[in-house]
């Protein structure tokens, strides 16, 4: 095939056929089409788009590109659980303990932060200890052992996907609801998991800034699940405020280990509790023990013990701290009625948090504490917020991101934790 007729045939606005796509995706993984073209048919699809049934066979393209784990023989159900990213967003340090400790496997390929938006894998490295890495036995070992894994994807997963992504990453071809939702199911069905289940993120925070573009990027997701025949649930939940109130990697490590035990603030045990009972319910496991009950009973933290144990992490170590610390007063009384999410963030990655590329190192106890989150009562001279960082000459510059961030008795409409349910 002539890769040139392929780019001609998309940018004109044609249906690609399902061996044009085939032949494609395998010539880029095997470097037979080169970075510009791909680039450009890239560019055709964020201004053409994709049909259904083109999204549906890029992502299989995509997957046999790589090998694909199966854990069928594990002798309980595998369901997992895929975020778009957010800000203090730490659900799936207590999610996935919880759904094993109610009888499902949870295979869990996590990933990196990149800009304002935090990384599982960072957060999880913040202990002494762990790692991230694990061949494919040695995730299955834990899986078995453990019943929850949380680890970095393995370079056999989905190859053709990691070339594509670092390519639109730097060719300005990222926004196109096709080959994002492409991007993320490939590696998610790669992993072998026999349900999913997506939390599609909606606000300041989040990639998708509107509900519109979030239901859609949830339904083509969706659809890609069911048309390789794995169950998948969306939720659309609110990320205009972060979650919780600690956004950093050691601080949200914390506020996980709080939420298991027991405790923790509201809006991540709840969200916690709500994507872990949709987990078990795409698993084939409705009359599970409910994981509200994991948290409170200590069963969870059981299996959190050992999962971090199981990958070289010492559960009773303590976190790194930053070696400084700044407050943030309020200047006023009143009730905080806007937290924005992506500035929050923004602060976070300025104290070194975040990364700016993925070479680059985190500070473990970098980040931002939230004393007051919207909807709640402050008074002029109370901190909003505690800056954490090593280097004290990063406060003034994190701190500029947060003038504008919040607001003080102002109109106060919050979207609900849980938007809307997607399942096809």
């Amino acid at each position: 095939m002539d890769v040139i007729d392929i780019i001609v045939a998309k940018r004109d606005g044609a249906e690609l056929a399902p061996d044009q796509i085939d032949w494609v995706i395998g010539a880029y993984a095997r470097g037979e089409v080169p970075d510009e073209q791909m680039a450009a048919l890239c560019m055709a699809i964020v201004w053409r788009g994709m049909t259904a049934a083109e999204v549906s066979r890029w992502t299989e393209a995509m997957l046999r590109s790589g090998e694909r784990l199966d854990f069928s023989d594990l002798g309980r159900p595998t369901t997992d659980k895929h975020s778009t990213g957010g800000v203090g967003d730490k659900i799936t340090l207590a999610l996935t303990p919880a759904v094993a400790a109610c009888g499902a496997a949870v295979p869990q390929l996590s990933g990196r932060g990149l800009g304002h938006t935090g990384g599982t894998l960072d957060k999880l490295e913040s202990i002494p200890g762990w790692r991230a890495s694990l061949t494919p036995g040695e995730m299955r070992g834990v899986l078995r052992d453990v019943g929850a894994v949380v680890c970095a994807a393995g370079p056999g997963l989905a190859p053709a996907d990691r070339r594509l992504y670092a390519l639109r990453d730097v060719t300005g071809t990222v926004e196109s609801i096709p080959l994002i939702a492409s991007s993320i199911m490939s590696k998610k069905l790669a992993e072998g998991t026999g349900a999913l289940v997506l939390d599609v993120k909606v606000g300041s925070g989040a990639f998708m800034r509107d509900t519109a573009s979030a239901r859609e990027l949830a339904r083509t997701m969706v659809g890609i699940g069911r048309d390789h025949g794995v169950g998948t649930v969306a939720l659309l939940t609110a990320m205009e405020a972060p979650l919780g109130r600690a956004v950093g990697n050691a601080l949200e490590v914390a506020e996980a280990v709080e939420v298991l035990a027991g405790g923790g603030p509201e809006d991540v045990v709840e969200l916690t509790v709500t994507l872990a009972r949709e987990m078990l319910a795409a698993a084939g496991l409705p009359g599970a023990k409910d994981p509200a009950d994991a948290l409170r009973d200590g069963s969870a933290m059981d299996v959190w013990r050992r999962m971090v144990a199981a990958q070289g992490g010492d559960p009773d170590a303590p976190l790194p701290v930053a070696a400084e610390r700044r407050q943030v007063l309020a200047a006023e009384s009143g009730l905080l009625t806007r937290l924005d999410a992506r500035a929050v963030g923004l602060a976070a990655w300025r104290l070194g948090a975040g990364r700016a590329r993925k070479e680059d190192p985190v500070v473990p106890g970098a980040g931002v504490t939230l004393h007051v989150k919207p909807g709640e009562e402050v008074r002029a001279g109370a901190p909003l917020f505690t800056l954490h960082a090593d280097d004290p000459r990063r406060f003034d510059h994190a701190a500029q991101a947060l003038e504008r961030a919040y607001e003080i008795d102002g109109g106060y409409d919050p979207l609900p934790l849980v938007i809307d349910r997607i399942d096809g």
